[in-house]
Formats: structure tokens, sequence, C-alpha cells
């Protein structure tokens, strides 16, 4: 348990929360109060990033045996919940806290950090870690790469 916990805090609390303050701290950052719409459409961007990023790391702790984080990585491929659909939910969370805090600080500079992360982790996701799951899981995580999209889910109208 007390991998998971370091793992949160070094991670999407670090991300969502420290880095947004230190931005902002080294900007000048002065709020401004967004319009309504703004208001509503980030506390719901909030309220579903929370949701699914908190439900991706439990799965990550009860199926996959282990953590978010590189250095505690899970033990089994977690194919359920949210992971059926698309292969970064606990990401797409954490992008989704990050975008309310755009909204809701009304900020651009946040919206930077916001861009910069999504594509730190695309790399990040392309160049490393697929080749890690490839090595930890074989076929098994080629067919799950194959079959669910990284970030947006497949869509099936009938």
């Amino acid at each position: 348990m007390k991998e998971w916990i370091k793992a949160i805090i070094l991670l999407p609390f670090n991300v969502t929360v420290s880095i947004p303050c230190l931005i902002l701290y080294f900007v000048g950052f002065k709020y401004i109060t967004p319009n309504l719409l703004q208001i509503i459409l980030g506390l719901m961007l909030l309220m579903f990033g929370l949701f699914l990023a908190i439900w991706a790391m439990y799965l990550f702790h009860k199926i996959g045996k282990g953590t978010l984080a590189p250095w505690a990585q899970t033990k089994n491929l977690v194919i359920e919940g949210p992971y059926k659909y698309v292969r970064n939910p606990m990401i797409i969370g954490v992008l989704s806290i990050l975008l309310s805090e755009v909204l809701i600080l009304n900020t651009i500079w946040l919206f930077y950090w916001f861009v910069l992360f999504f594509v730190i982790n695309s790399v990040y996701f392309k160049l490393y870690e697929e080749k890690q799951l490839e090595k930890a899981f074989g076929s098994n995580y080629l067919k799950y790469k194959k079959d669910i999209p990284m970030w947006l889910p497949k869509i099936k109208l009938k």
C-alpha cells in the first residue's frame, strides 16, 4: 500500500497540483473569473477525471497487483473496466483534471502544461512503455494493443 500512495503523490498529484501551482506562481497569475459555462464544464471534467483516474488506479492495484509507477509496475495485464475501451484511461483522467483547471482558473498557461503533458506521455508510451508491456505480457499485450485504441475509444454504431 505504501508504494501505491507514493506513486500517487509523485505522479498524478504532482502533475495536477504541484506543477500547476508552480506554473501559476512563476507567471504571476492573476485570477480572472471565468464565465458560467467554463465553470460548469470545468467541474464536469474535474469529476469525470477524478472518477476515471481513481478507477484506473484501483484496477492497477486490485487486478494488476501493482501501481501506476514505472518502478512498481503491475504483474498482470489490466484489460477490465475503462481499459476495455482505451489503453490509457488513467492519463485521460489526469488530462481531464488538467483541462478542468484550465477552464476553472481561466488561464492559457495551464493549457500549455496540458498540451506538453499530453505530448510527453504520447512519446513516452510509444518509445518506452509499450515496449516494456510487450516484454512483460507478450502476445496478450500485442492483441490488446491491436484491438484497443490508445486515446479515443472506438464508437460502434449499429
